[in-house]
């Protein structure tokens, strides 16, 4: 590690969790949180745009009881040093190839992407077919919804909800990702986590510089759309709840969704009715039975 870096940020990962820095080939250090253990395939949480660890907290603490997992702060967020390159796609994806070859995971593991990870754990298993042992899409992007209007609109969230941190107004930010509140499992503790770490200006910074490069990911996105997924274990979880706003939105994607898991080898696509997109806090039980339903199919095989 240089000696001229600043020293790693440490941050509660929370009960039960355990955090370790580990070091890409270049450098950078990025955060870990890992829990669990015994016999199986690691399970990998893939966050979305401004999204840090911390939002996989409740899950990965309740699947730890059954299978060894990870999840870790993309370059910017959280406790992860900044990447002075470009945060395309394909710079992501070797992210996370850098992150399992840090730790020696060498072997097949299940890959959990909501939102923009997503294509992350796509491109992934894209890249690395035999290092993948299932496949799990919370809400997953996909090119099609992707448009320029589209993306005006993130980069537009993310500069306001920068603002609001910067004026502290961290509940308002809160109440715009999830108008509906968390589930009722997930505990105070847990919500506090997500909120320092997600509801601030580094991660919105963070999620800008990521959300600014998708025009040029959707070429490549479209190309792994079209080449499928591994013949692995895969399931889609989708939101089934819209406004009056959003329900042609919601409808579209969740039809998308729903032909990219019937073209998987063995997909099957679950539309969580009471869930918008942030199914993790809304429907925690419903991701952790998901996961649980691939990770058992994946040691089956």
């Amino acid at each position: 590690m240089s000696e001229t870096m600043p020293p790693a940020t440490k941050l509660d990962p929370g009960a039960g969790l355990d955090e370790q820095m580990v070091e890409l080939s270049d450098g950078r250090r990025i955060r870990t949180v890992r829990a669990g253990g015994g016999p199986g395939p690691l399970i990998v949480f893939e966050a979305g745009m401004s999204a840090p660890a911390a939002c996989w907290a409740h899950t990965q603490r309740e699947l730890s009881a059954h299978a060894r997992t990870l999840s870790y702060d993309r370059a910017g967020y959280g406790g992860s040093d900044i990447d002075p390159a470009d945060r395309t796609l394909e710079r992501l994806t070797d992210d996370l190839i850098g992150v399992l070859d840090a730790i020696g995971e060498s072997g097949p593991v299940v890959l959990v992407g909501h939102s923009w990870g997503g294509p992350i754990i796509r491109n992934f298993a894209d890249r690395h077919p035999q290092r993948v042992a299932g496949l799990v899409f919370v809400d997953g992007t996909v090119a099609e919804m992707m448009s320029p209007a589209i993306v005006r609109l993130n980069l537009v969230a993310f500069r306001l909800n920068s603002l609001l941190a910067r004026l502290h107004r961290t509940q308002t930010i809160m109440r715009g990702i999830l108008p509906n509140g968390y589930a009722k499992s997930i505990s105070s503790e847990d919500q506090a986590l997500m909120i320092r770490d997600y509801a601030n200006v580094t991660a919105m910074a963070a999620g800008m510089r990521e959300a600014r490069q998708i025009p040029d990911a959707v070429p490549l996105l479209e190309r792994l759309e079209a080449d499928g997924t591994p013949d692995v274990p895969t399931i889609g979880l989708q939101g089934g709840e819209a406004t009056r706003a959003t329900a042609k939105m919601r409808t579209r994607w969740n039809a998308i969704a729903a032909h990219l898991m019937a073209a998987a080898p063995q997909g099957r696509l679950v539309v969580v009715d009471d869930a918008g997109h942030l199914i993790p806090q809304e429907q925690p039980e419903i991701v952790h039975e998901t996961i649980l339903e691939v990770f058992g199919r994946a040691q089956e095989r």
